[in-house]
């Protein structure tokens, strides 16, 4: 059996065999928004060609029911003898996170989203919208509000000539990687290391908490937080537990598990 954890970045093949992680392998992240069928089927050989597997379950950004038959046709292709399932990233979160009980499930990665999983499926969600209409608290939302705040003088100098020495950047660059460039998210996602370097000092503690506080509220509280725990998955929730922790606190939000990979849930999930 296999198992596909695939976000906006990257993409983690899990090689299972009597419900035991046997090896991983990482390769680029798989969206049908983003990639043709083609430039899927691609990234898929490089992994899985000649492979005998006999389950395949892939949960992707951007698997949407009418752009999941794009990557399960690219796979299949592949893997023409193998049983292959197609769902979101949200559901596979969900399916870690909550196994087969009720809870709300939240991905806070490259991107964000969250949804009421009732034991069985998602019963309700709010848009996650992207890293321009939202996304909130994401690692591309972080890198959008660094940026801004950086550019428009709202931290300290000494904080934007780190960064653009630590990344070799100019204002030039920054808006040609934002505005012209592929995968802008996956650019901003990747100044989170520095937030993360920084996260003692006042003013980023500030920008991250309010960018937690902003998912929180414009998606968690509109489900049924008071009685159900929160739970998250994805590189931001973990590597920022803490602050998450504080702000959730503070709203009355029950946080349950927070973990960075939904890989060793899953492996649970589908093998009892």
């Amino acid at each position: 059996m296999v198992i596909a954890d695939s976000g906006s970045t990257k993409t983690t093949w899990a090689f299972i065999e009597d419900g035991k992680l046997m090896h991983t392998s990482s390769g680029i992240g798989i969206n049908p928004f983003f990639q043709t069928e083609k430039e899927i089927r691609e990234e898929g050989r490089n992994v899985l060609n000649g492979l005998p597997v006999d389950n395949l379950y892939f949960y992707g950004a951007g698997c949407t029911p009418e752009k999941s038959v794009v990557v399960k046709e690219a796979l299949q292709s592949i893997l023409p003898h193998t049983k292959i399932e197609v769902e979101s990233d949200l559901l596979g979160a969900a399916r870690s996170l909550c196994g087969r009980e009720p809870g709300i499930a939240c991905i806070m990665g490259t991107g964000s989203n969250s949804c009421f999983f009732d034991g069985d499926k998602i019963a309700a969600r709010v848009p996650a919208l992207g890293f321009i209409l939202g996304d909130e608290g994401s690692g591309a939302y972080l890198g959008k509000r660094l940026l801004g705040d950086l550019l428009k003088n709202q931290l300290p100098a000494s904080l934007k000539e780190e960064l653009f020495a630590t990344y070799q950047l100019t204002e030039a660059d920054i808006i040609d990687k934002v505005y012209r460039q592929p995968f802008p998210n996956r650019f901003l996602a990747s100044l989170s290391p520095f937030l993360a370097k920084h996260k003692d000092n006042s003013d980023v503690r500030l920008l991250i908490a309010d960018s937690f506080r902003s998912f929180l509220e414009r998606n968690v509280m509109q489900y049924d937080y008071r009685n159900l725990p929160a739970h998250f998955v994805g590189s931001v929730a973990y590597f920022y537990s803490d602050i998450l922790k504080d702000v959730a606190g503070h709203l009355g939000i029950q946080t349950g598990t927070i973990v960075q990979s939904p890989i060793e849930g899953l492996i649970h999930y589908h093998s009892i």
